[in-house]
């Protein structure tokens, strides 16, 4: 069977949109991986927002194309719940919540307590935001 048949099937039994790479990495040589997953990428078929993090895509009901299969912040969720970082709201996100104030934020703002991270995650213009707080520590809990 061609790697590509057993990378779809595997992605399309998987429960989330957000397909990490080292998910698939038993299935086959990191040269063949790449070369699939980019085949899949090129036909639209996966959309990739990081580094070794990819998305399955469905079909847009209104413009009858491929596109994301969930909403960018269900898809920065997930990415940080697979990769086992715990996050909390930024600080605009949670003083809106608190009803501090009414301008809804508009960017894609994650506190990451005191842990430093670069990891670039994007999806077209939409970019996720690291804002370092302290305040939290691994477990999320308020020291």
């Amino acid at each position: 069977m061609k790697l590509e048949i057993r990378v779809v099937r595997s992605i399309a039994r998987r429960k989330g949109v957000v397909i990490l790479r080292s998910e698939l990495a038993g299935l086959g040589s990191p040269a063949q991986l790449s070369r699939v997953l980019s085949n899949l990428v090129k036909t639209k078929r996966l959309v990739r927002v990081g580094v070794g993090i990819y998305v399955k895509t469905r079909l847009n009901k209104f413009t009858h194309e491929l596109a994301p299969a969930a909403t960018f912040e269900e898809i920065a969720a997930e990415v940080f719940r697979k990769l086992e970082i715990n996050i909390a709201h930024g600080k605009l996100a949670r003083d809106y919540n608190a009803g501090k104030t009414t301008q809804v934020p508009m960017l894609a703002v994650v506190d990451t307590g005191r842990r430093r991270i670069t990891r670039r995650i994007s999806l077209g213009t939409r970019i996720v935001i690291y804002e370092r707080s302290g305040e939290y520590q691994r477990n999320g809990n308020k020291q």
